[in-house]
């Protein structure tokens, strides 16, 4: 079996809890609190980030990115045109693109900065970091998240997934980010339909349903985080 050491509000570890579903994989999952560096958890990543990977028999694979490429390269193959890295050459170029659009450009931009000033410093001891949010950086990642959702407005008018004609790990990554900044109301959605129309097809899928399942206590949800007709 499978086991994930993630954390649930981290937007790398949803994406591949989203493509673990999506490949109907059954994983046992860890809840890791990278701020507490254990040991035993250096030792699977030195990096002491989320998520990482462990298949009986295989080295640690660590990192959102190298865990996809781990997956497509053991179970993409039987899979078919559910296959969320194409085979063509150029068609994985696109996907691997945009997944590290958002795995990198929107996570230190949008997802990154509210994750951290505005749950995982709940989570901290003020010896790791945690304390009172930084407001101007907040600022700053809602700022932000406009052109995002603006870019995947245009993406999404264009083809019809992010990446093409099929959904991809592009798709996963970028709801993945999205449904962290969702859970705190901070995506406006009402700035760009055609964003919002793909972002509820993601979110009605039923891999989606154990992240939207869960809360953070002392932080309850934005009102339509769960809704699939928001």
């Amino acid at each position: 079996m499978l086991t994930l050491f993630h954390h649930p509000f981290c937007p790398h570890s949803r994406f591949v809890r989203l493509a673990l579903g999506e490949y109907g994989i059954t994983a046992r999952t860890v809840e890791e609190r990278v701020w507490e560096r254990r040991q035993e958890f250096l030792i699977l990543n030195p990096a002491c980030t989320t998520p990482v990977a462990v298949e009986e028999g295989r080295p640690a694979i660590p990192g959102a990115s190298i865990i996809a490429e781990y997956l497509d390269e053991t179970r993409g193959a039987d899979l078919g045109e559910l296959r969320l890295l194409p085979r063509e050459p150029g068609s994985r170029v696109e996907v691997r693109r945009l997944m590290s659009w958002f795995n990198e450009k929107f996570f230190a931009e949008v997802s990154g900065p509210l994750t951290m000033e505005r749950l995982y410093k709940r989570q901290m001891p003020t010896s790791a970091g945690g304390g009172s949010p930084d407001t101007e950086v907040i600022r700053a990642a809602r700022h932000n998240m406009r052109y995002h959702l603006a870019y995947i407005g245009w993406l999404v008018r264009t083809r019809d997934w992010l990446a093409g004609a099929r959904m991809s790990y592009a798709d996963l990554a970028a709801a993945a980010h999205l449904s962290a900044a969702d859970y705190l109301g901070d995506v406006p959605w009402n700035e760009d339909e055609a964003a919002k129309i793909w972002y509820a097809q993601i979110k009605s899928r039923p891999s989606f349903r154990p992240i939207l399942a869960e809360t953070l206590a002392g932080i309850p949800p934005s009102e339509t985080y769960a809704d699939l007709d928001f």
